[in-house]
């Protein structure tokens, strides 16, 4: 079935999807940890490919930037294409000086300002929560790979990139929150409804407190650490 935003045709994603936000990281990914991809979508120039991640199928479709555009995309692909899991792979700001910058966080709860949840079950706060088997398993796999921080805990998904909000961090902190980021709580959210599973598997891109930041040179090279217990995951996870 075509969707409105995916023009893959049945049985072109694997069951297991890697989801990061920029199409040219699903590029990247495709290419460089995928065996024989093949390209099964781009609308709008939002790339969907497939391959073998050793030997077994995965897939991997870029979701573009925010919870309303993460929730079309994981929607389309639960409900129409029989997909059981994502694990979005991307970025976020650090909050704790203990969270620096390369580290990777393990989602296990998105919170979030966002009005989009608070449609989906009136009078209803939902919690977003990545799925437990999921967030195991990447901490498994996280611990095998050698010279990787990482943490595991709450982010915050935040709608606003840019709007300033004295004391917000200090309080998020203080709630026990690692980083911030845009897409998780959609994700999370979506997967609740569509019986589906998810995860956020994130590296620390830059630092809120620290007003430090990776060049974009050293986001690619940083960003494989993730991919790579991301990938693990969904193999040891089905």
């Amino acid at each position: 079935m075509v969707t409105p935003h995916i023009s893959a045709a049945p049985g072109d994603f694997a069951p297991d999807v890697l989801m990061p936000g920029d199409p040219r990281r699903a590029r990247r990914i495709a290419e460089t940890f995928l065996q024989d991809a093949r390209l099964v979508t781009e609308v709008r120039g939002i790339e969907g490919w497939t391959g073998t991640y050793r030997g077994r199928p995965l897939s991997v479709l870029a979701s573009g930037m925010g919870m309303p555009s993460v929730t079309i995309y994981a929607t389309e692909l639960f409900r129409f294409y029989g997909v059981r899991s994502i694990v979005r792979v991307g970025t976020a700001g650090g909050i704790p000086q203990a969270v620096g910058l390369r580290d990777v966080v393990v989602a296990t709860a998105a919170h979030t300002d966002s009005a989009m949840s608070g449609r989906r079950i009136e009078g209803v706060h939902l919690s977003h929560a990545a799925s437990f088997d999921l967030a195991k398993a990447a901490v498994d796999a996280a611990a095998g790979a050698a010279g990787t921080a990482v943490h595991v805990g709450p982010v915050f998904t935040s709608d606003h990139f840019y709007l300033a909000r004295p004391g917000l961090f200090d309080q998020l902190e203080a709630h026990g929150t690692l980083a911030v980021e845009m897409e998780a709580a959609g994700l999370y959210a979506t997967a609740a409804a569509e019986g589906g599973r998810a995860l956020a598997v994130l590296t620390v891109s830059d630092h809120i407190r620290l007003a430090q930041a990776l060049t974009p040179a050293e986001r690619e090279a940083d960003f494989e650490r993730a991919v790579t217990i991301a990938a693990t995951t969904l193999e040891t996870s089905s």
